[in-house]
């Protein structure tokens, strides 16, 4: 009698705050999507604050998600990490897929991870991390997913990949779709406590091929996410005070956060990061007037 193969688990991490309606349908994408032979996930959702009703909808319509309150200042990576941390406790979880809550999952995006998986142990015989791509919902471009770096000296630039029909390599990756293997998670941990917000998963996909750990593209448009983040400076019609604090802010530039990221990731390209982050919060108008 040939034995079954044991059920392989994954913990799926998300965090959200005040958008009750994007958490819900993102939550339903989930739960319809095709799920890879041996496999079950678990959902740890960081409620951070919400005063929109988000935490009692997720327990009226989704009861088997491990939902946790957070204070309202946990921001993005902050509730990750505690997510993260609360199923690393249960010390039974294969692989780890961290996900936003404003991602519409495609039918075909758990078995597309599995798939570059599997790839990525036929080719490099190590696990991984594999990038889901996602599209924005009005005009189908990509929006978020892998990078690769195409200039690195005094000043860095990369490009968003394009997914294709067989899993591509890339230096880091946008956190939205990300599934990161248990074996991975032992070696690296999980996202820098240097970070609030943004720029933790850059972070940890860079450190993560530092030390030689593959990431993938998946193939195909995993899922749809438009790209919100608007302009990366304030107009030169904001006051002052409103421009310093959007620099400071981890929703703006993150000035501390994001220098400290340069530094230890680019040095190299500190010198230009600096004086362009001064000069988005000073002068502007070369940016409303350029951009």
């Amino acid at each position: 009698m040939t034995k079954k193969p044991e059920i392989q688990l994954l913990a799926v991490l998300i965090t959200c705050h005040n958008r009750k309606e994007k958490t819900l349908i993102c939550l339903n994408s989930l739960y319809s999507c095709f799920l890879p032979d041996n496999y079950s996930f678990d959902v740890f959702l960081v409620d951070d604050g919400s005063t929109d009703g988000t935490g009692e909808a997720v327990k009226k319509h989704y009861p088997l998600v491990n939902l946790i309150q957070g204070n309202g200042n946990l921001y993005w990576a902050g509730g990750m990490r505690i997510a993260w941390e609360i199923a690393l406790k249960e010390n039974r979880y294969n692989s780890f897929l961290l996900l936003n809550d404003d991602v519409i999952l495609a039918d075909s995006c758990l078995r597309n991870l599995y798939r570059t998986h599997n790839f990525s142990i036929q080719k490099t015989k190590k696990v991984g991390i594999y990038v889901g791509t996602t599209a924005d919902c009005k005009n189908g471009q990509v929006s978020y997913g892998g990078h690769i770096i195409t200039q690195n000296w005094l000043i860095m630039r990369s490009k968003l990949l394009n997914p294709s029909n067989q899993p591509q390599q890339c230096h880091f990756a946008n956190g939205n779709i990300l599934w990161i293997c248990g074996d991975v998670v032992n070696k690296i941990g999980i996202f820098s406590i240097k970070f609030t917000h943004g720029i933790a998963d850059f972070d940890y996909t860079l450190t993560a091929h530092k030390h030689k750990v593959p990431l993938w593209v998946a193939p195909d448009i995993c899922g749809f996410c438009s790209n919100d983040h608007g302009n990366s400076w304030q107009s030169m019609k904001a006051p002052l005070k409103d421009r310093i604090a959007y620099l400071k802010s981890p929703k703006g530039l993150a000035f501390k956060e994001y220098l400290y990221f340069i530094k230890k990731k680019f040095p190299f390209f500190y010198p230009y990061s600096f004086v362009m982050l001064l000069l988005k919060t000073l002068f502007p108008f070369i940016w409303d007037r350029l951009k």
